[in-house]
This record gives structure tokens, C-alpha cells and sequence, in this order.
């Protein structure tokens, strides 16, 4: 693990096992975190922030060091995006390419790093010149799920950074191995020791010794809605600020007068593309009734035509789930749904057994009624829930008829429906006529069960900073006795 500029192995020696999920089989080991390696990496970050050359730098510097690291990240991303592919099994194209694109998350935050400012007030006292100023919040401890984990990462350091904090961050025990090739890059990008520190384990002992530490001030969780429960209850022993990325069950619109096309291509990319295994999957899919049934033929052929397999070969198009613990939910699930009164009409198993790795078929289940578990259970899956609706109304209740609320996506060449739609939907991303596409420019955060706090954008560098307002006495006369109020 990478604490205070330096590789250590957990103090007791412990470690845990990865698992390549395309062939089930261990391919690595990382330390298992004590709540010693907890302690010592909280206080190294502490450190950092208080004595040094972090401490030291100026706004500029900090975006310096961003920059070197944005470039090295861009560099490596070919290497990057293989050990996340084989601790995820998420495609290699797409951990390749994100691990590339991250870097551009670094640039925008390593430009706003000497943008941050405060403000000159009109105060209504005279003689007085008051002005705020924000300093950073102190240190962050980042945790991040398996999927996606570079991508998450950076949206979370990357702004803590350009504000001035120090990170502790935490790697998913499914798959902690990219991260940590992550820290030999912070290294050799020259961020000075303890401002970025790696921790691998699991959510009991390491998660929970991370967020509860007294010298924590704000915590980025990214996970699921039980661990967040444990986070907030744990915030409770230091009062640290919190933000929240819990996940979703999103809509996917599409009215009757959408390219029909452009459609199909939106919700196989929503719901297929990772595996289904994105937080902002779009798995529950709304037609409009007069085109239903064309549009569920379409999509079955083209469900029918993804090719699975190895994700590490350029052609496959899905790879495996993450862990067997989520394939057999998978599968749990589905059983429910049929038991609902769901109908298959694609996939719903997992691969022939001479296959090896834990890989599932693309799903279609059309669902007769909203209150259908499959409705309202995320299954980070290739699995999608479809339901008929007769008019904008319909489809507006319907979409908003959920504990979630992070994202949507709304296919229509009606322009003003869209507005309406985007305007009253309850979520945090509206896509309209495309889905699952990000920036580092724009924000993006939940409703509801799906969280609070934002990341990416600029508002993100304010949240990891705190206001300080100076009063300056610019009279050279004596402050009057403070017992006379006149």
C-alpha cells in the first residue's frame, strides 16, 4: 500500500486474494489494511496538509503536479486499463480508453487550482474591510467501488488536490490492483510524500476505521446504499462532511417520434455496455405502446448479436460480472421476476458451464407492473426491466416512481416534451438523445436514495474547501468601550 511516499505491507502481514473474473481464478494479492495502516496513513495525510512542501505550495504548484500527473496517467493508460480489465473484467477497450480519458480530469482540475477565490463583502459597519477566503477542508478519505475505480478516483482526488487537502483513498477489495499501479504514478509525478495515500481492504475494519478517524473532515463514498448507512453512522465520531454517489435504477425514455435507431443504440449502450455494471445504468427501459413491440424486436437482435467473451480481445463486446456473489444475485433475482409474472424475451442465464469466468446473457424481461422487484432493485447486470406507457404523463410518473434518482435518459425529437420531461424528472443527469457520456466540465450527483454532494465540474473544487471571513479594522482610532452600545 502507498502511505507517506513508500510501499509497506499491512502491519500484521495480512493479505486477500483477487480474482480475474473471466477465468475464476486468483491472480494477484494485495496487503489487507489494519486499522494501524489506517491510523498511520490518516496521520501521514495530516501531516502533509500541516508541514512540508505540500503545506508550502502555492495554487499554481498544485496544478503543476496535477498536470505531471495528468501526462503520466495518459502515458500509462495502456497498462492501466489491463490490470483494471483483469481485476474487473470489464472490456479492455473501455478501461484503456478511460484510464486515457481520466487524464483530462486531471488537466481541468490542474487549471482550476489557482482559480479558487474568496470575496470582498459590503459590510455595514464603517471603517471595516471584510473578505473571505477558502482553505482547504483537510483530509479526504475517497472510497471507491470496483467498477470504474480510476475514473471514480480521479473525480474525487483531483479536485481535493487542486483545493489543497491530502487523500486517503480506499480500493475496493474486488479489485484493488489498477489503484495501486495508480500510486507508482503519484509517485513518479512528484507529489510530495503523504499527499495521496493508497489503502487496499475490506469495508469492516478498513472502511470503517477510515471514515470514523478524528482527523478525517470530509468523506467521497461512491457504493451502494447499506455501506453508505455505515459511512453516515461513522461520520457521526468526527463530523465530517460527506458526499454520497449511491447508484440507480435510471429510465430510459423513448416516445414515439424518436429516431427508433439512435434509440436501440442508446439503451443497448445503456444496459449492455460494462456488463450492465455502471451506476448509472439504464435499466429500466419505458416504450411508448404503439412502438413497443418493433422497438423490443430490434433490440432483441441486437442483444442476440453482442459477443461475449474475454474482455481482454478487441472483439467482445461484454465481458463477465465482477464476482460469483453477484452472478448467483443475478440469477436470484430473475427467478423473482418470473415468480412476478415477468416474460423473458432474451438471455436470463448465466454462459454454458464450459465457460469459464463468471459471464451472463444480455436480458430483455418485460415486466407487467411497476411494483415488479426487477423495477426497483439495481442488479449491476446486463439486465433490463421493460415497461409499456401511453402518454408523457404516464411515462413521467412512472419514471419517477423510484427510490433512486440519478440519472435518465429521454429519446424524442420534441424538443419542448424534453425540456418538460428534464425539468421534472427527479434525477441528477438528464441525457436527452444520447446516454452515458461525461466530462470533467460538468457536474453530476443523485436524488434520493442515489446520494447527495456532487462531483466533477467546478463546484466540485469548492466542496473540498472551507470559507474563512477576515475583519480588518481600518480606522487608526481606538475601538470604543465595549460596555457603550451607542
Amino acid at each position: 500500500m502507498l502511505i507517506g511516499g513508500g510501499w509497506v505491507d499491512a502491519s500484521d502481514g495480512g493479505v486477500f486474494d483477487s480474482i480475474d473474473p473471466s477465468s475464476a481464478q486468483i491472480w494477484a494479492q494485495a496487503p489487507e489494511a489494519t486499522e494501524d495502516d489506517v491510523d498511520c496513513a490518516v496521520q501521514t495525510a495530516h501531516r502533509a496538509m500541516r508541514e512540508g512542501a505540500w503545506a508550502s505550495m502555492s495554487a499554481s504548484e498544485r496544478g503543476h503536479c496535477l498536470r505531471r500527473l495528468a501526462d503520466l496517467l495518459a502515458e500509462h493508460s495502456e497498462r492501466l486499463g489491463e490490470l483494471e480489465t483483469r481485476d474487473t473484467g470489464k472490456l479492455f477497450q473501455e478501461t484503456r480508453w478511460q484510464a486515457k480519458y481520466i487524464a483530462e480530469f486531471f488537466y481541468f482540475y490542474a487549471g482550476a487550482a489557482d482559480k479558487i477565490h474568496g470575496e470582498t463583502l459590503p459590510i455595514d459597519k464603517p471603517d471595516l474591510f471584510v473578505f473571505t477566503q477558502r482553505e482547504p477542508v483537510g483530509v479526504v478519505a475517497a472510497i471507491v467501488p470496483w467498477n470504474s475505480q480510476l475514473f471514480l478516483s480521479a473525480v474525487k482526488i483531483a479536485p481535493a488536490l487542486a483545493a489543497g487537502c491530502s487523500v486517503v483513498l480506499k480500493a475496493s477489495e474486488h479489485a484493488p490492483v489498477a489503484m495501486l499501479a495508480f500510486g507508482e504514478l503519484v509517485l513518479e509525478a512528484g507529489i510530495p510524500p503523504g499527499v495521496i495515500n493508497i489503502l487496499s481492504g475490506h469495508g469492516e475494519v478498513c472502511g470503517r476505521a477510515l471514515t470514523s478517524h478524528p482527523l478525517v473532515a470530509r468523506v467521497s463514498f461512491t457504493g451502494g446504499s447499506v455501506a453508505a448507512a455505515r459511512v453516515v453512522a461513522n461520520s457521526a465520531n468526527n463530523f465530517a462532511r460527506l458526499s454520497l454517489e449511491l447508484g440507480g435504477k435510471s429510465p430510459f425514455i423513448v416516445f414515439d417520434d424518436a429516431d427508433i435507431d439512435s434509440a436501440i443504440n442508446g439503451a443497448v449502450a445503456g444496459i449492455f455496455g460494462a456488463a450492465g455494471q455502471s451506476c448509472v445504468a439504464g435499466s429500466r427501459l419505458y416504450l411508448q405502446e404503439n412502438i413497443a413491440d418493433e422497438f423490443l424486436q430490434r433490440m432483441k437482435a441486437a442483444a442476440a448479436a453482442v459477443r461475449i467473451g474475454n474482455p481482454m480481445n478487441e472483439d467482445s463486446q461484454i465481458g463477465p460480472l465482477c464476482t460469483l456473489q453477484q452472478l448467483e444475485h443475478v440469477e436470484q433475482q430473475i427467478d423473482i421476476s418470473l415468480r412476478e409474472g415477468g416474460r423473458i424475451l432474451c438471455g436470463g442465464k448465466r454462459l454454458d458451464a464450459d465457460m469459464q469466468g463468471w459471464f451472463f446473457q444480455p436480458t430483455i424481461i418485460e415486466c407487467p407492473s411497476q411494483d415488479m422487484t426487477l423495477v426497483n432493485t439495481e442488479l449491476f447486470a446486463p439486465v433490463v426491466a421493460v415497461l409499456r406507457f401511453r402518454d408523457e404523463d404516464e411515462a413521467l410518473r412512472l419514471a419517477n416512481d423510484s427510490n433512486y434518482g440519478l440519472a435518465a435518459g429521454i429519446f424524442s425529437r420534441d424538443s419542448a416534451r424534453c425540456l418538460r420531461m428534464a425539468r421534472n424528472i427527479q434525477v441528477g443527469i438528464v441525457w436527452v438523445n444520447t446516454y452515458r457520456v461525461i466530462s470533467p466540465i460538468a457536474a453530476f450527483g443523485g436524488q434520493k436514495h442515489s446520494g447527495y454532494g456532487v462531483e466533477s465540474g467546478f463546484q466540485a473544487v469548492y466542496d473540498y474547501t472551507r470559507p474563512k471571513t477576515v475583519w480588518m479594522n481600518m480606522s487608526d482610532a481606538p475601538i470604543k468601550n465595549p460596555f457603550q452600545m451607542r
